[in-house]
C-alpha cells in the first residue's frame, strides 16, 4: 500500500505519515462530559495511519457499532525526530498544523472502559481519522487562541478555544518524547473540545480551526 502523505497549503511538499499519537480528555469540559476526570498527564493512545482519509472522503460506518461520535481536534505534525525533548527542542519539532477529526465507537469505549481494558478498537477502524491539509509553521505559528469548530448538518455542535486545552502542545511533545522517539512525518492529535455528539449514515461534517484549515466529510454505510 502506498504511504498515505500529508499535503500542504500554498505548497507542493508533501511528507508521509507515521504514527498518529492522540492525546485523550485534554478540554476539561470534554472530560466532564463523559464523566471523567482531568488527567495530570497526557492519557496517550495511538492509531496507526491505515485509519487515515482525508477531507473530502467518507468516513464508513463500522456495523458493529451503533454510537460513532465526532471529535474535532487540532492536529501536530512533526517535522524531525525527537527524543527527551526540552521546550525549546519541542517547540523546533512542531512542523505543521492541521485540522482532524478522531472518529470513536462511544459504546465500544464505555464497554472498554467498564471492563478495565484497552481503548484501541473503539479509536482503530478504516476510515477513523480524518485529516485536512496543513499549515507549515513557517507560514503560519500558532497562537493557541485559534477557535475550533465542528457542524454536523450545519448544525454547531463543538465550539471552543485551543487556550482551553490542559496541555499545549509543547507540554505534550515533551511528555510523549520521554516514552517514545517521535519522527518526521508523525501526527499529534490533541484531544478534542465538549459537544461530541452521535452520527449516522448521511450525516455530513464540517470542521475546522481559525487560520489553521477546515475539513469535509460524510458518514455512510458500510456497504456503500
Amino acid at each position: 500500500m502506498r504511504m498515505k502523505e500529508i499535503s500542504f497549503r500554498n505548497s507542493e511538499e508533501k511528507i508521509g505519515i507515521g504514527k498518529i499519537v492522540c492525546v485523550g480528555r485534554n478540554y476539561a469540559k470534554h472530560a466532564a462530559e463523559l464523566g471523567n476526570e482531568v488527567p495530570k498527564f497526557p492519557i496517550i493512545f495511538i492509531k496507526p495511519s491505515s485509519t487515515v482519509i482525508f477531507s473530502g472522503e467518507s468516513v464508513v460506518h463500522p456495523d458493529y457499532s451503533d454510537d460513532l461520535h465526532h471529535e474535532v481536534e487540532l492536529v501536530i505534525l512533526i517535522g524531525k525526530d525527537v527524543k527527551d525533548a526540552d521546550n525549546i527542542s519541542a517547540e523546533d519539532a512542531i512542523y505543521g498544523y492541521g485540522v482532524g477529526l478522531d472518529m470513536t465507537l462511544r459504546d465500544l469505549q464505555n464497554q472498554f472502559k467498564d471492563k478495565g481494558e484497552p481503548w484501541t478498537l473503539a479509536k482503530v477502524f478504516d476510515t477513523a481519522a480524518v485529516l485536512s491539509n496543513f499549515v507549515k509553521k513557517e507560514e503560519y505559528n500558532s497562537e493557541l487562541n485559534e477557535k475550533i469548530w465542528l457542524k454536523v448538518n450545519g448544525e454547531i455542535k463543538q465550539s471552543s478555544s485551543l487556550n482551553n486545552m490542559v496541555f499545549n502542545p509543547v507540554e505534550i511533545i515533551k511528555f510523549i518524547s520521554k516514552r517514545m522517539t517521535l519522527e518526521k512525518g508523525d501526527l499529534i492529535m490533541t484531544g478534542t473540545p465538549e459537544g461530541v455528539s452521535r452520527v449516522v449514515p448521511g450525516d455530513s461534517i464540517e470542521a475546522g480551526i481559525e487560520n489553521i484549515g477546515e475539513l469535509k466529510t460524510n458518514i455512510i454505510h458500510k456497504n456503500n
